[in-house]
């Protein structure tokens, strides 16, 4: 649940400042007669999303239980490819969002005007697919049904109210490091997505090493236990892992999560600075004099 309401918690917020920086500039230029516009792009975009979660679960049944592995395995690879885009595309654009959000209306708005429902369902409809296919993704690796969706649920409110707090001038958010922190422990959840994918995978027949186990710590880490479940819900962790799981997991997370630090320290403000006041024992020191 802690997992799914970060993630709800990430891309509701995103989301929401999005769609706070189309209002706010659309208010600022006395362009309120195309808000509706906005609306009508993110309601569009909400039951796009809807629409998927809705497929992705009731879609395989009736398949083979292969078939529902292959699926699923895929799946949980493509969702944690999504969410590492995610990641590194807010870190690139997070600086110049506002800029390119307004150029997009400024552009749109020397027509009719029609393309910022475009620009809303785009916008809004990039982080509910996302959220969708990745909370599904967890969905399947925990085998608990309500809740993810409910952590999914709560982080998305806890976003908007987050959001409207912020642009009201209430609350400040410092968001380099809010994304900072949180694409670190999304790195590491999907990696755990991937693995998971990878047993899926080796279920279904498509990988092999489905019984050469590189650990397997049930013993000490039951899956029924309240740990187990909290590394499960959390990191998607299994206490028995093949070979394969474990080699995926450290090809992905190791290599990302080093990029991911470089790029975040490369980022962050340097302090100024400090001009060194010479001093006169420094002034005659330079000049070889005592």
């Amino acid at each position: 649940m802690l997992a799914n309401l970060l993630i709800g918690l990430r891309e509701g917020l995103e989301a929401s400042l999005v769609v706070g920086i189309l209002i706010a500039y659309l208010i600022k230029i006395d362009r309120r007669d195309v808000l509706p516009r906005i609306w009508l792009g993110v309601g569009l975009a909400v039951l796009v999303s809807l629409g998927l979660g809705a497929l992705l679960t009731f879609g395989s049944y009736g398949l083979s239980f292969e078939a529902q592995e292959l699926i699923g395995g895929s799946l949980s690879i493509v969702a944690a490819g999504f969410v590492t885009w995610m990641i590194f595309w807010m870190l690139k654009t997070s600086r110049t969002l506002s800029a390119h959000l307004r150029g997009d209306i400024d552009k749109h708005l020397s027509t009719a005007g029609w393309g910022l429902v475009f620009v809303a369902f785009l916008a809004v409809g990039r982080e509910g697919i996302e959220t969708a296919l990745f909370i599904w993704a967890a969905v399947q690796a925990t085998g608990a049904s309500t809740l993810p969706l409910l952590g999914a649920a709560i982080g998305i409110v806890f976003a908007v109210g987050l959001a409207w707090l912020s642009f009201r001038g209430i609350v400040r958010i410092d968001l380099a490091k809010f994304f900072a922190y949180t694409g670190a422990f999304l790195i590491i959840l999907a990696g755990g997505v991937l693995a998971y994918g990878v047993h899926d995978l080796q279920e279904g027949g498509a990988l092999p090493g489905l019984n050469s186990l590189a650990f397997d710590v049930s013993a000490a880490i039951p899956p029924d236990s309240w740990y187990g479940t909290l590394l499960k819900g959390t990191i998607n962790f299994s206490p028995a892992t093949t070979w394969l799981q474990a080699i995926a997991w450290c090809a992905y997370v190791i290599p990302v999560i080093v990029i991911f630090v470089r790029i975040v320290l490369k980022q962050s403000p340097r302090p100024p600075a400090v001009a060194r006041v010479p001093t006169p024992e420094s002034g005659l020191a330079a000049n070889g004099t005592r």
